[in-house]
């Protein structure tokens, strides 16, 4: 993983963008898509192909649908098969093995094989951005793409494709034909990058070495370790997600595009509905248009409205991963939210706001807890152990590692929170933010790199998505 990412950001990165500046402007698409298909090579060469698969069934689907809108039973037929393809596969690849496991324990007189299959690293996130193309072309809200060479660029894209943000056809379309790179983007982008880089590295990183050694201290930790454990996986998931996402529109910039915003400091949020329109915004804007909404949305009356909502969340959890505690989390979320929209949240809005930012904290750390321990009597013990089953002190080993991990903590708290860009945005003078933007890339590039050479930990959150 060391050479993976110093390779990444001192020999790939740098080449490819000089490959793509050096190319003409009409053969950038394709200097771009042949980059992204050795980058997905680099660590899974047999599963480009498919990837490859994937472009194909939907760049077919989207020029069948578009030409022959009008016989449109023809056209709903290639789109539902198309559809059932792109299910089909994410659900072999991801789930296959999961529900042969289910079964069995529901109906152990099947024995069914249980298929064990390597889990393509990015495939939600390529599915769900080939079935935005396909569902948009059927419904007309974009023009299918005539160019293969185009839409696997699209689908393909290195930047996000293994940890998002999820890129909406419709966000992109004009951009894929008609981007206008810049100096000032350029810029902007190495800078959101870096954010991003030393988010995951400075922060997600370190607080993952907390949480493992909280966690793995069993009894040892006590009531008191393990709520400062989970702080800290709270902590961890934050800026390894958002770092992640951060530094994929930040290479985004740099070749042309511009990314949505893929978190909003969801740790500030005063009630889970706000928490929810803050974290992963793309994911959730995804299930809002093609899942939510198709529904019925709110507009059948509150009951249908809270069934979508559970559907919504069943399907959100298990999106996640191919575990049971995905889908106890998704629930969770879907329950609290269905609760919010009852009556919770004109309660919330009444009370004093730290109550209500209390009460949402406890909330998301909590469901955090739900969404890491995949082995049920291991979360069930760790639930135990943080109301006290295990005694509330910690040991003195322990504490001594947490002592030392107090000034990390406190500024990861702070910078989940928007102080350091309103402070950052009180620098007025032109001379000093370039000085101070400056000094800040070249500090943060030192120290991460530094980072990632001394150190082996820098775990990949995303390998189950």
């Amino acid at each position: 993983m060391i050479f993976s990412s110093l390779l990444f950001l001192y020999m790939f990165l740098p080449i490819t963008l000089a490959l793509y500046y050096i190319t003409p402007k009409k053969f950038r698409n394709l200097t771009l898509f042949i980059v992204d298909l050795v980058f997905y090579a680099w660590g899974e060469p047999m599963l480009v192909i498919l990837m490859l698969v994937s472009i194909a069934v939907n760049y077919t689907a989207g020029i069948i649908i578009g030409l022959k809108r009008e016989k449109k039973v023809f056209a709903k037929a290639v789109f539902i098969a198309a559809i059932i393809i792109n299910i089909g596969l994410l659900g072999f690849f991801k789930y296959a093995g999961f529900i042969g496991e289910t079964l069995n324990i529901v109906l152990p007189f099947l024995n069914i094989p249980v298929i064990e299959v390597a889990l393509p690293i990015g495939i939600s996130f390529y599915t769900f951005q080939t079935m935005s193309y396909t569902i948009d072309v059927y419904r007309n809200t974009v023009k299918m793409q005539k160019n293969i060479i185009t839409f696997g660029t699209y689908v393909s894209l290195f930047p996000q494709l293994i940890a998002g943000p999820i890129v909406r056809y419709e966000d992109v379309a004009e951009q894929l034909m008609n981007r206008k790179e810049s100096l000032a983007q350029f810029t902007d982008g190495v800078k959101v990058f870096l954010i991003g880089l030393s988010k995951k590295i400075l922060i997600a990183n370190q607080m993952g070495e907390l949480w493992d050694a909280l966690r793995e201290g069993g009894a040892d930790s006590g009531a008191v370790g393990a709520w400062v454990g989970i702080v800290a996986y709270t902590f961890q998931i934050y800026f390894d997600f958002s770092g992640y996402s951060d530094m994929a529109i930040g290479l985004g910039k740099m070749f042309g595009f511009e990314f949505v915003k893929n978190f909003d400091y969801p740790y500030i949020s005063k009630s889970v509905t706000e928490f929810w329109r803050r974290w992963h915004i793309s994911l959730g804007t995804w299930f809002r248009e093609y899942v939510y909404i198709p529904l019925g949305g709110n507009r059948k009356g509150l009951g249908r409205q809270l069934i979508n909502i559970g559907v919504v969340w069943f399907l959100t959890g298990l999106w996640h991963g191919a575990s049971w505690n995905f889908i106890l989390w998704g629930l969770y979320f879907g329950i609290l939210l269905s609760i919010e929209k009852i009556f919770l949240l004109k309660l919330l809005k009444k009370i004093p706001v730290t109550f209500a930012h209390i009460y949402t904290i406890l909330i998301f750390v909590f469901g955090w807890v739900l969404f890491y321990f995949e082995d049920m009597g291991e979360m069930g013990s760790f639930i135990l152990r943080l109301f006290g089953s295990d005694g509330f002190g910690i040991s003195a080993d322990l504490k001594a590692t947490v002592f030392s991990y107090i000034p990390l903590l406190l500024s990861a708290a702070v910078f989940s929170t928007p102080l350091p860009k309103k402070l950052y945005k009180l620098i007025k003078s032109p001379l000093a933010l370039c000085v101070f933007d400056n000094i800040a890339c070249i500090l943060a590039m030192t120290v991460c790199t530094a980072e990632l050479v001394s150190s082996d930990y820098n775990p990949f959150l995303y390998f189950k998505f």
